[in-house]
């Protein structure tokens, strides 16, 4: 940070104190916020002192003893926040400011998630992977395995800390490739020598995405045996769970199996219950968790503040449909003979979700197909005279595969019961992009913008459906207890200082489903490891995020 202003900036932003600067006891003082400390304590009106990237001391601070001063009065003062559940990867290689994340006031991510990381890359897939790592985003493919991603990233420069999980899918198909089968004896070793070797090299567990191939053809047995790994060296297994909607229920209790039986420590991603037909069954799902960690299973969820999912277009066929590679899949989609199998599947996803005009086409790649970016898939249908099936085939085969979408499929009051538990934090289920650039391309979901001051503003200020100290324990405490993030997600002397200042007043998303590139307000002043990223609601440039590993 350069010292170099001896003026007061505008109202809000750090000043910097008249005299030489040398010899302060303080880098920062933020004076006379309500401090939220991430423990569940209330807030107290007091300052904090940082010095050298961490929290020095709480409590009544002299100005003059500070190098700089961020006025927070009316203000809350909180850990930065965690997001326990991200997809951030590749895209800190194109923008390393996180934008759509510092913005919420996210100062540390935890990626890896829903089985997919990028990294080990199968042979099978990595032509592919290179070349839409060169179309997508003009990267060149630099590395095979975490090592050689996360040198990439520290190279880089990043504006927030950056941790992660490994892909159990991606594990799966280096070891064994795509097909559904079980792994033979060798197989199952490999695997499991690869999640130690990435937890080794700083992997904080695994994750699962056991609706997407090759995931889904996991048997128990197996994920089981990979948590005995994670177990082995205290990580976390993640998992987007192999239903959430007709089988949600079966779904949880395959998943505190695998965490009785392997010992694991277990976090149940974006938890939901989607399609109307299934959503009567919150109040069951509720209860097993509570049975879950009753038993003594080490669990805990995530959910964000939508009422709509987002996933590849791709996934709304069958499993089966989408065995193999890419090139498999698409040339099943064009096989006259299976048609009428999909067809059929398809009407049934219509008559789950009511209509098509609940998915939207969230990005493509093309320029061509772009004019479908934002539009449900049933008026791409009336503009190109095309039935669903035919629409959604066509247009999947022009991207390959390279489609996002977003479903509208949940219930308000569900959304507040799941939010409010206490075992539930929050997740933004997205990335870390950019209004700008390459990041900036498509209608993605408004949750990579806006779901921490979303729950803020909506759910605690307007709904009040917690005290805003419990919700802030869960964004920054509890997440870092549950993964293992040392020194971090409390205000408390010797812990770094990634800290937040907002306005509990006027917090809240700005991003919407038809325009979602846009940041929220309120978050005034962000904090990574002593430096500020954010001030006065503008990113500064700064990069002093860490990539944090796992320590084994």
């Amino acid at each position: 940070m350069k010292k170099t202003s001896v003026l007061a900036l505008a109202s809000g932003s750090g000043f910097l104190l008249k005299g030489c600067t040398k010899g302060k006891d303080f880098d920062w003082v933020i004076k006379g916020g309500r401090v939220i400390d991430g423990s569940g304590s209330p807030p107290r009106e007091t300052d904090v002192g940082i010095k050298d990237g961490l929290i020095v001391e709480i409590g009544p601070i002299s100005a003059r003893r500070a190098s700089m001063v961020c006025e927070a009065r009316e203000m809350f003062v909180c850990p930065g926040f965690i997001d326990v559940h991200d997809h951030t990867d590749v895209q800190l290689l194109v923008d390393p400011k996180g934008e759509s994340a510092v913005h919420q006031g996210i100062t540390t991510l935890m990626s890896g998630n829903c089985g997919y990381s990028p990294f080990p890359i199968a042979d099978e897939i990595y032509e592919e992977f290179k070349l839409d790592l060169k179309e997508q985003y003009g990267l060149d493919l630099d590395w095979r395995d975490i090592s050689g991603f996360l040198q990439c990233l520290e190279k880089q420069g990043l504006a927030l800390n950056y941790a992660t999980l490994v892909g159990h899918g991606s594990i799966r198909g280096a070891a064994m490739g795509f097909d559904d089968r079980e792994p033979t004896a060798e197989e199952l070793a490999r695997m499991k020598g690869m999640v130690e070797e990435a937890m080794k090299n700083g992997a904080f567990g695994l994750s699962s995405g056991l609706e997407y191939t090759p995931g889904s053809y996991a048997k128990t047995g197996e994920l089981i045996e990979l948590c005995r790994v994670v177990t082995q060296l205290s990580g976390v297994y993640a998992t987007h769970m192999r239903d959430e909607s007709d089988y949600l229920l079966e779904a949880l209790d395959e998943s505190f199996q695998i965490a009785r039986v392997s010992g694991v420590s277990i976090q149940i991603s974006h938890l939901k219950v989607a399609y109307p037909s299934n959503w009567s069954k919150i109040d069951e799902a509720l209860a097993r968790l509570d049975q879950a960690a009753e038993e003594g299973i080490n669990v805990f969820a995530d959910r964000y503040p939508y009422l709509a999912a987002s996933t590849g277009l791709g996934s709304i066929f069958p499993i089966w449909a989408m065995e193999g590679t890419t090139k498999d899949f698409l040339r099943r989609l064009q096989d006259k003979s299976l048609e009428q199998k999909f067809r059929d599947y398809l009407a049934n996803e219509e008559k789950s979700l009511g209509s098509w005009d609940k998915v939207l086409v969230a990005s493509v790649v093309s320029e061509k197909n772009r004019i479908f970016e934002g539009m449900s898939i049933l008026e791409c249908c009336r503009r190109t005279g095309k039935d669903a099936f035919e629409f959604i085939r066509d247009l999947l085969v022009e991207e390959r595969n390279r489609v996002g979408m977003i479903i509208f499929m949940m219930k308000e009051e569900n959304l507040k019961k799941i939010l409010a538990h206490p075992l539930v934090g929050v997740g933004c289920d997205g990335g870390a992009i950019s209004p700008e650039g390459v990041l900036g391309k498509g209608k993605p979901h408004p949750r990579h913008y806006g779901t921490f001051p979303r729950v803020l503003g909506k759910y605690i200020r307007e709904e009040k459906i917690l005290p805003w100290e419990e919700m802030i324990s869960k964004m920054t405490y509890r997440a870092a207890v549950k993964f293992g993030l040392s020194k971090r997600g409390l205000l408390k002397p010797g812990y770094q200082a990634d800290v937040v200042v907002f306005n509990p007043e006027t917090v809240i998303d700005r991003a919407t489903w038809t325009n979602p590139h846009q940041f929220p307000q309120g978050i005034i002043h962000v904090f990574v490891n002593g430096m500020k990223v954010i001030e006065e609601e503008k990113h500064t440039g700064r990069l002093p995020g860490y990539v944090l590993r796992k320590r084994v």
